[in-house]
């Protein structure tokens, strides 16, 4: 296994992690597969030009597939480390989704345990 490190900048989001990680299907799916409760709401980081190129790399035939229902969309992780917390890349397959975003799930909430605010750089090590 390799990994990627990716440079991202803090921002908020619409809420539609939070919706998302909120359903009990996926709740149970990340439990089972990743190992943890992620905690209900994502850390979204926006990519320079060159990191949304790395983000191709972030094969969803290689990753841990949250299968949808009915009405989804599938969803993939990738394990991953902010600074020393364990957490998830999440990356959504489906059309015109920002390739110039990085959705971080955890079992924590991050932006308060790591203190973090929106325009924050944070570093994220990535398992592919």
């Amino acid at each position: 296994m390799g990994q990627l490190v990716f440079r991202g900048t803090v921002f908020s989001g619409n809420g539609a992690g939070k919706h998302f990680i909120e359903l009990s299907w996926v709740k149970c799916q990340v439990e089972r597969k990743v190992g943890f409760t992620p905690y209900l709401g994502t850390l979204n980081l926006r990519l320079t030009k060159e990191e949304a190129e790395k983000r191709k790399m972030l094969d969803p035939t290689r990753g841990i597939q949250i299968k949808p229902a009915t009405g989804y969309f599938l969803g993939v992780l990738f394990r991953s480390m902010v600074e020393e917390q364990e957490a998830a890349v999440v990356v959504p397959v489906m059309p015109n989704y920002p390739t110039d975003v990085l959705e971080i799930i955890a079992p924590i909430y991050l932006r308060g345990k790591l203190k973090i605010e929106d325009g924050a750089g944070i570093v994220v090590t990535v398992t592919v």
